[in-house]
């Protein structure tokens, strides 16, 4: 009898020691998930906040950071409560790093979108509301996401461009810098008077509050070419300026050429046809009428001379 009890007392003994062991273990898990959680929350609101300081990156990006560092540390978390219920966590770790490579090699266009669209966001090479030239797209810039970056062209259409397409190609913004060079050339007849040319050019562009004082404008001849002296009147304007501007600078420098008796000439070219030899015509050139003229001006004195 004596024996027996003490068999049930050893049995005893026994069970309340697993169960302390047990109960312990399942406290201590306990305590871990409710401090890890709670130091998961105040290192991604101090995460989120660190962000938000920081102005060159976007708002696109700051809760993705800070979710990223919260799942990071609940990962940590759980793998330290299974370690302490006596879970082999190795095995855990070694599924999970298989799983997540599987899921990336089957993911392997969008992660790279992801990552594409992350880059884009921290570099900045364009912000929304930007003109830029990029890959496939020249539009402007409307919304910035992680997987695609959404435009709209100058006739009103929607694009949706995957990321990894333009950080792989070369971008072009036309808005990054607050001002733009612009170049009109403007040609006129040999027999015109360049000075009095730069001068009418000179005060079209002086009388517009739009083109900038410094970088200061600018008049010069850039090429004799074969029908005209080509005239380039050179300036800086305000990159939301530019293109009416331009515009309207084509129209008041024709209009004023042609009011002060100067000429913009177009290509021409005088054909000289000669006799063939034996003929009885006259041995003198025959130009063919200008109805028939074509092309670019050519000499007649070159053609004379050859003869």
């Amino acid at each position: 009898m004596e024996e027996t009890q003490n068999a049930v007392l050893e049995t005893w003994d026994l069970i309340w020691l697993q169960i302390v062991e047990y109960g312990t273990g399942i406290l201590e898990a306990l305590i871990i998930l409710i401090v890890g959680f709670w130091i998961a929350g105040r290192v991604s609101n101090w995460v989120k906040r660190a962000i938000s300081k920081q102005d060159h990156i976007d708002d696109t990006l700051k809760p993705f950071f800070a979710s990223i560092v919260r799942y990071t540390i609940l990962i940590i978390v759980l793998v330290a409560i299974l370690n302490r219920l006596g879970v082999q966590t190795a095995s855990i770790i070694a599924v999970i790093g298989a799983a997540g490579l599987a899921i990336g090699l089957a993911l392997q266009g969008t992660l790279q979108n992801i990552a594409a669209g992350i880059m884009l966001i921290i570099l900045r090479p364009f912000k929304v509301g930007d003109f830029v030239d990029a890959g496939p797209v020249s539009a402007t810039v409307d919304e910035i996401g992680l997987f695609t970056t959404k435009f709209t062209t100058v006739d009103g259409v929607y694009i949706s461009c995957p990321n990894s397409s333009l950080w792989n190609s070369k971008i072009t913004n036309y808005s990054r810098n607050g001002t733009r060079r612009m170049d009109i050339v403007i040609g006129i007849s040999y027999d015109d008077d360049i000075g009095q040319a730069m001068s009418i050019l000179s005060d079209i562009m002086a009388k517009d509050d739009r083109i900038l004082k410094d970088p200061a404008p600018e008049v010069m001849v850039m090429n004799h070419g074969e029908s005209s002296v080509d005239i380039n009147m050179r300036l800086w304007a305000n990159g939301g300026d530019f293109w009416p501007l331009k515009w309207d600078l084509m129209r008041a420098t024709k209009e004023q050429i042609e009011a002060d008796g100067l000429s913009i000439p177009y290509p021409q070219r005088d054909v000289h046809v000669n006799p063939t030899s034996g003929s009885s015509s006259d041995s003198a050139p025959k130009a063919i009428p200008a109805s028939v003229s074509v092309g670019k001006k050519a000499s007649a004195k070159k053609a004379a001379a050859k003869k």
